[in-house]
């Protein structure tokens, strides 16, 4: 059976035929660790509640902290963003698979009109962050009976 050469971008590339199966092993999860730390992109979930009378967004940020974190409420268009940065790389350690994401993150919702800009709260617990936003007193919708 041929090698086939294949190519990666301008480069053509032999494929290598490992010694063992711990070499096998050993350059998948390198590869793999390499792919995602050079492809990986932070966008953190998120969960967002109407009530009565406020809406509420929960941010999976875990592992941050609220002074790595932004909010801002322009317009009616509330961002949230920040950067999830990975810990310093140690030598000593032999990473074999990293699915954590870090980076920069922006993310931006536009929110009806009715909300108030001065009622903005956030908490942050757990790796969750909570921003509560109060919809206007005036806004605040009401049943009206048909006569």
């Amino acid at each position: 059976m041929p090698i086939v050469k294949y190519r990666d971008g301008n480069k053509v590339l032999e494929p290598t035929i490992p010694r063992s199966f711990t070499d096998m092993l050993d350059t998948f999860f390198d590869n793999m660790v390499g792919q995602n730390l050079e492809s990986s992109t932070f966008q953190p979930g998120v969960d967002i509640t109407e009530h009565d009378d406020k809406f509420e967004l929960e941010v999976a940020l875990p592992g941050m902290k609220k002074d790595e974190i932004n909010i801002e409420l322009d317009d009616n268009v509330l961002t949230i963003s920040g950067e999830r940065k990975m810990e310093e790389e140690k030598k000593e350690k032999k990473y074999h698979l990293v699915e954590s994401r870090f980076g920069r993150f922006t993310r931006s919702f536009t929110m009806p009109r009715n909300v108030d800009p001065k009622s903005v709260d956030a908490k942050m617990d757990n790796g969750i962050l909570k921003v509560n936003i109060k919809k206007s007193k005036d806004a605040v919708s009401r049943k009206i009976d048909v006569k």
